[in-house]
C-alpha cells in the first residue's frame, strides 16, 4: 500500500480539524434554547432553526415544528379559539336530512373553494355558526390564516373610523385581505314593530360591498358567510352586494326556513 503523500495528508488532517471544529459550533448552537411559546419543541428547543454541518459551512433550516407554530398562532388571530374547540365536523349533530345536507356540503367546500363561496343562512339555533366554525378549523389545518368577523361589532367600528381614511383602511384590509374570512350574522339587524327585519343602512351596505367586492375580484380569498337573512333578503337590501354573495354561493348555498324545531338550542 502506498504512503499518502505528506501535503495530502496534511490538506486531510487540517479538513478533519476544521470540521470537527465546525461540528461543535454547530452543536453549540443547536444546545441553545429559543423563546418561542405555543408549543415545546424537543428538536429545536423552541427556536425555530436547526442547525447543521454542510461541508465546512454551518446552515440553518426552519425546524418542523413551525407549522404546529403557524397553526397556533393562526387559531390566536382567527377570533375564534373558543368556538374551533367545540364547534367541530365530529359533535356535529347530524341526525336529520337537512344537517346531513349541510354537513356533507360544508365537507367538500374544504377541498373545493377557489373562487366559490359558503353561504348558511336561515332559522336561528340551526348550527349556522357551528358548521361555519367546523370549515374555519379544518382550513386552518391546513395552514391557513382565518379570520373571524362577527358582522354587527366590526361594521360599528369601521363606521366610526370612516373620516379617517387612513385608520378606515388598515382596519378594513383586515377583512379584505384574509386568506379566510368568516362573516357571521351578516346584515343582522333589529326587528320593526310588525316582526320583520330592518333594512341595513346604506353605510352598511357599502362596508360590506368594499370587502365583498375585493374579495370577488380575487377568487384564491375564501369566504364563508353565515346569516338569518336568505339570498332574496340580500338582493332586496341590496343588488350589487347580494349579486356577488348569489353567484359565488351557487354551490354552496344552504338555507333554512324559519322553523323552531330546527333550533337545537331550544331542545
Amino acid at each position: 500500500m502506498s504512503k499518502v503523500p505528506p501535503t495530502v495528508r496534511k490538506k486531510y488532517q487540517s479538513t478533519a480539524k476544521c470540521t470537527d471544529k465546525t461540528q461543535h459550533e454547530c452543536d453549540v448552537m443547536n444546545s441553545i434554547r429559543g423563546n418561542l411559546t405555543g408549543y415545546d419543541c424537543p428538536k429545536c428547543l423552541n427556536r425555530g432553526t436547526v442547525f447543521k454541518v454542510d461541508g465546512n459551512y454551518i446552515v440553518s433550516r426552519e425546524c418542523e415544528c413551525m407549522k404546529i407554530r403557524r397553526s397556533v398562532w393562526n387559531i390566536e388571530k382567527s377570533g375564534i379559539k373558543e368556538l374551533l374547540s367545540r364547534c367541530t365536523f365530529d359533535n356535529f349533530q347530524d341526525t336529520e336530512e337537512w344537517q346531513k345536507d349541510l354537513k356533507s356540503g360544508a365537507s367538500t367546500f374544504i377541498t373545493d373553494h377557489i373562487g366559490k363561496w359558503f353561504y348558511a343562512g336561515g332559522q336561528v339555533g340551526c348550527g349556522k355558526t357551528h358548521i361555519c366554525t367546523a370549515i374555519c378549523g379544518e382550513l386552518l389545518k391546513q395552514g391557513m390564516s382565518v379570520r373571524y368577523m362577527l358582522w354587527r361589532d366590526e361594521v360599528v367600528k369601521l363606521k366610526a373610523n370612516v373620516n379617517d381614511s387612513e385608520e378606515y383602511q388598515k382596519l378594513i384590509n383586515v377583512w379584505k385581505t384574509a386568506q379566510v374570512l368568516y362573516v357571521d350574522d351578516f346584515f343582522k339587524t333589529s326587528d320593526t314593530e310588525d316582526g320583520k327585519k330592518k333594512k341595513p343602512t346604506q353605510a352598511d351596505i357599502n362596508v360590506a360591498f368594499e370587502i365583498l367586492n375585493y374579495r370577488y375580484i380575487n377568487p384564491k380569498l375564501i369566504t364563508i358567510i353565515s346569516s338569518e337573512r336568505s339570498i332574496n333578503d340580500l338582493l332586496d337590501c341590496d343588488e350589487a352586494v347580494g349579486s356577488r354573495i348569489y353567484e359565488r354561493t351557487k354551490d354552496y348555498c344552504f338555507y333554512f326556513r324559519p322553523d323552531k324545531n330546527k333550533n337545537w338550542r331550544l331542545r
